[in-house]
């Protein structure tokens, strides 16, 4: 159909990445799966790096198979927040980023604290205090490796570095800038406070630009390269949980949101930051969004739990499906013990099982010892640890919310879903998987005038996937469940 409008979003998530080309008729968009790779971090020495070379060959041949596919008149990436790149003043990439697993950032709470007062700290950003933050991984590099500080002309947050490569264009998408902790979230400014504060070179900090903004057009010499026709790069939401929080398949004011994959972002979209001391006291996050929106969430450590669970498994010689640990979870008694997700011990990569062992052990709890024994503790963990952010965030908003709208993979995850609408005693609506990747088109579309506002987008992504839906069972077990999980969270 000639009035078909072609899109293309990069989707990059903490373990693979997608081309995704979405077409729209006028009514609905459909997405269409061109490329799908890894996203496998390499480690050098004591260092855990991104593997950028590899990440922009993978971009460059979801241009090609676009391209051939039907072509694509705009498009635009986004990723995980908080990690960068440092570019020279020559224009050349210093090293390969960093990736926020690392343990570099281990102990800069301290030497942060010490320059800058922490109430301050929150009352200016608005984020929540996660040792990955940027801002944490700049002051490992003011403290242990000055000269690559000293060397560096700009910061490049990730989505805007594989923009950078595309076009040479250096600039700060709004959102992803939001997930620093280096910026003022009332004037949306980066913080001459903050940075001052914790030795940060203002230098660094690019242009910050709302999402919706021309990077400019792929450049002549990739597109001669590829074989490809110019296509203008759109600066759209460049943190994914935005473009997923955007795609939210809802009409209502007051909705609660679950960004579902390695990480689970789940909160609300409000129309100021929400910074006060209760939100200090629960270290619940404030990010910025489309159209000026503020999403009031927390990071939770998410699926990362079940997917390296599964890794340790298959380095034990048992190669468990996905669904076949959903079996064995569903095959064991259930509400036997309890991890608070969020602990550090469950950050880094490594043996999972045998952490989740440990912190029973240390808590005097029942000690999971089968693998569906430890798949079902992070399942009903993760259920109440969505049950205890929804009352946070109902107590810091003064709010009541009468849906909860799971996006993203968990979404291919009933048991999850199940688990979730009977801990918060609320309807859940799971749908779509591929909300990021609509979430990133819809902008573009916008961007371009070919829908007018993101109130019709999310209508139109209504109408483009199904929503399954699920009804909160056994309120009065999960009730009890909760409150003996809430015990184990300090």
């Amino acid at each position: 159909m000639s009035n078909i409008k072609r899109a293309l979003a990069f989707d990059f998530g903490a373990s693979s990445g997608r081309a995704i080309v979405g077409s729209f008729d006028g009514n609905t968009i459909k997405l269409e799966e061109v490329h799908r790779f890894e996203n496998i971090p390499v480690k050098l020495g004591d260092t855990l790096y991104w593997d950028l070379p590899r990440l922009f060959h993978e971009v460059k041949q979801g241009l090609v198979k676009a391209h051939n596919s039907g072509g694509f008149d705009t498009a635009a990436v986004d990723t995980w927040g908080v990690d960068f790149a440092l570019i020279g003043s020559d224009g050349h990439i210093l090293e390969c980023p960093v990736h926020y697993r690392d343990e570099r950032t281990s102990g800069m709470f301290d030497y942060a604290f010490m320059r800058l007062n922490k109430e301050q700290f929150y009352k200016i950003t608005g984020n929540q205090f996660m040792e990955i933050n940027t801002a944490f991984q700049l002051i490992s590099l003011v403290k242990n490796r000055p000269h690559i500080l000293k060397n560096a002309s700009s910061l490049i947050m990730m989505p805007n570095l594989f923009n950078y490569l595309l076009t040479g264009k250096v600039q700060t998408e709004l959102s992803i800038a939001s997930t620093t902790q280096l910026l003022n979230m009332v004037n949306k400014k980066w913080s001459k406070t903050v940075v001052n504060a914790l030795g940060i070179p203002e230098r660094l900090l690019p242009e910050i630009v709302p999402a919706g903004t021309s990077a400019g057009l792929i450049s002549e010499d990739i597109c001669k390269e590829l074989g490809i026709s110019p296509a203008e790069i759109i600066s759209v939401c460049g943190h994914d949980t935005q473009c997923a929080a955007a795609a939210a398949p809802t009409s209502e004011k007051d909705f609660i949101f679950i960004s579902c994959g390695t990480w689970s972002l789940f909160g609300t979209e409000t129309n100021e930051p929400v910074i006060n001391d209760k939100s200090a006291s629960l270290n619940i996050t404030n990010e910025l969004g489309y159209e000026g929106k503020t999403t009031f969430l927390k990071n939770i450590i998410g699926l990362w739990l079940i997917q390296e669970s599964r890794r340790q498994f298959k380095r034990e010689g048992k190669d468990y499906s996905y669904a076949e640990l959903e079996r064995l979870a569903l095959q064991s008694e259930p509400f036997k013990c309890f991890i608070n997700p969020d602990a550090p011990e469950f950050v880094p990569v490594g043996n999972i099982p045998e952490r989740i062992r440990e912190f029973c052990r240390k808590t005097n709890q029942y000690i999971p010892e089968t693998e569906g024994e430890i798949i079902r503790c992070i399942y009903e963990s993760l259920a109440l640890k969505y049950r205890q952010t929804f009352d946070e965030i109902c107590e810091c908003t003064g709010k009541n919310y009468n849906g909860i709208y799971l996006v993203g993979g968990g979404v291919k995850d009933g048991l999850l879903c199940r688990m979730t609408a009977s801990a918060c005693n609320c309807k859940l609506y799971a749908g779509p998987i591929e909300a990021t990747a609509y979430g990133n088109i819809a902008i573009q579309f916008i961007a371009k005038c070919v829908i007018p506002d993101i109130k019709t987008a999310r209508q139109i992504i209504a109408a483009s996937d199904t929503i399954k839906t699920f009804e909160p069972e056994n309120t009065d077990i999960w009730q009890t469940a909760y409150d003996k999980f809430i015990t184990y969270q300090n």
